[in-house]
């Protein structure tokens, strides 16, 4: 399935109100590289280190269909093999996560498709050959086209500007919207295998078993947002199921049966969940301790002096007291 960046469908999308804002938000997070304070640097590093927790437990609640804890992912990402009173099936889909997740971020600088397919496997998913020949032939041919525009300085090259961001990013919610319609086509016919789904075998929920299929995909389209210079984003598991439904009523209401609807959900759903992440990041990234510290006593004292007012707001001012100078 070889697919053409098309341009009228990326500029549609590009023009969405949400896209645009969600840009905006983009744009200015861009703007604070490179970074070259240290406590900036470190926040970032921080930043990242949260995303992954957070891009890890939803997947391991995706996968398992059990109540993974932001503890239990914190627990795992800092090196824990087993938690003491928690399910081992739950620390094994957290190591499988965290497996997957390092093995794709690398494929923003180095371009290698077989990344997808080594972290769809840490998943323990099992695309039949049909699905991982045209999952291939699509990054294959993103890649290339990706490439070629950013060598002729085009609208996918590293440019800050929200109207260029707005393009890469639904250029990036084109490629996702074509994989997904790929992956979640076959989701019945897609072995599940390994620890990370051993109790996925009889997934009755398809929103469920189609999401499980979709999360490698959700992994390439993050790590191809950041070699495309757009930051990258954290979706929730509730977020990612509620994703799945949306797609899935969009093309059952197109009677055309083409993409096109499928795409315009994607984006308007995706579209302020990634201005509020790229908000947040940059929100992260600016954090000063001492300045917190100041703003929360300046608000501490603001919220004493309404209090004390509010508490003394029934005695009367005497016109006639003699005022005193201190």
């Amino acid at each position: 399935m070889t697919i053409e960046l098309n341009r009228e469908a990326i500029a549609r999308i590009a023009a969405l109100p949400g896209v645009a804002e969600a840009a905006e938000a983009g744009s200015a997070l861009i703007s604070l590289w490179p970074l070259t304070e240290a406590m900036q640097m470190d926040n970032d590093a921080k930043y990242a280190e949260n995303l992954q927790v957070r891009v890890t437990h939803a997947f391991a609640r995706i996968l398992t269909g059990q109540d993974v804890t932001m503890p239990d992912a914190e627990f795992v990402y800092e090196g824990a093999d087993e938690i003491p009173g928690r399910p081992q099936s739950i620390v094994d889909t957290l190591l499988a996560a965290n497996d997957a997740y390092d093995t794709m971020a690398g494929y923003s600088e180095s371009g290698d498709v077989q990344l997808i397919f080594d972290a769809a496997e840490a998943l323990g998913v099992d695309w039949d050959s049909h699905v991982e020949a045209a999952v291939r032939e699509t990054v294959v041919s993103v890649e290339a086209q990706v490439e070629a525009d950013a060598e002729a300085g085009g609208r996918l090259a590293a440019s800050g500007e929200p109207a260029d961001v707005a393009v890469r990013f639904a250029t990036a919610l084109a490629v996702c919207d074509a994989l997904l319609n790929v992956v979640s086509g076959h989701a019945e016919t897609v072995g599940l295998v390994g620890p990370a789904v051993a109790d996925a075998a009889d997934v009755a929920d398809e929103a469920r078993a189609t999401a499980i299929v979709t999360l490698p995909i959700l992994l390439y389209v993050n790590e191809l947002r950041e070699q495309c210079s757009i930051p990258r984003i954290c979706l929730t598991d509730q977020q990612i199921l509620e994703l799945i439904d949306t797609r899935a009523k969009a093309a059952g209401a197109d009677t055309r049966a083409n993409a096109g609807d499928t795409l315009t959900a994607t984006a308007e759903y995706i579209a302020p969940l990634a201005g509020a992440e790229w908000t947040k990041h940059r929100d992260d990234v600016l954090w000063n301790p001492d300045e917190a510290k100041k703003k929360a006593k300046e608000e501490d004292e603001k919220r004493n002096k309404e209090a004390l007012a509010a508490k003394f707001a029934h005695i009367k001012d005497d016109p006639g007291k003699e005022t005193v100078e201190l």
